[in-house]
């Protein structure tokens, strides 16, 4: 058997893997549009069940906080509800819609909403100084959205 030399066979496999290549682009464009579909279907139903989550965690708000004003609880859900952020709503206990949880996703919104907190950070405070001077502004707003309940809710 007769076999061609190495340096022979070079363009060959060049035009066969130009081939090769060239096919599985092909393939490939061919199946974008399944492809994307299927990632935007994906996508809408992620956010889907986020909204929900969110929609259920904003009614316990309600729930717990009865007096809280009129689509408060929706702003309060959907930040510490909010995706990727490590904030109190991603917990699992959040997502069991444990009281506690949602006093605290309370609390830190009372927090930055209701009282100087923020004012007290920009002016040099030290962050548990500046909770220590806004704590007894926080119960007494906390007081007023429950009324009924507050006798666990933590203090941070």
């Amino acid at each position: 058997m007769c076999t061609r030399p190495r340096a022979e066979n070079a363009p060959r496999r060049a035009l066969t893997a130009l081939f090769r290549l060239t096919r599985a682009e092909t393939e490939c464009d061919a199946d974008a549009a399944t492809r994307a579909a299927r990632r935007n279907h994906a996508a809408a139903r992620r956010a889907e069940l986020g909204q929900d989550y969110v929609t259920r965690f904003a009614a316990r708000v309600r729930e717990l906080y009865p007096h809280c004003p009129d689509r408060r609880e929706t702003a309060i859900a959907e930040h510490a509800c909010r995706k990727y952020s490590g904030r109190i709503g991603r917990s699992g206990s959040a997502e069991s819609l444990d009281p506690e949880a949602i006093d605290l996703a309370v609390i830190a919104h009372i927090r930055h909403t209701e009282t100087p907190y923020d004012d007290l950070l920009l002016r040099g405070h030290d962050r548990h100084d500046a909770r220590a001077r806004v704590r007894d502004l926080i119960d007494e707003v906390l007081r007023t959205w429950a009324e009924r309940r507050l006798s666990g809710a933590r203090r941070i």
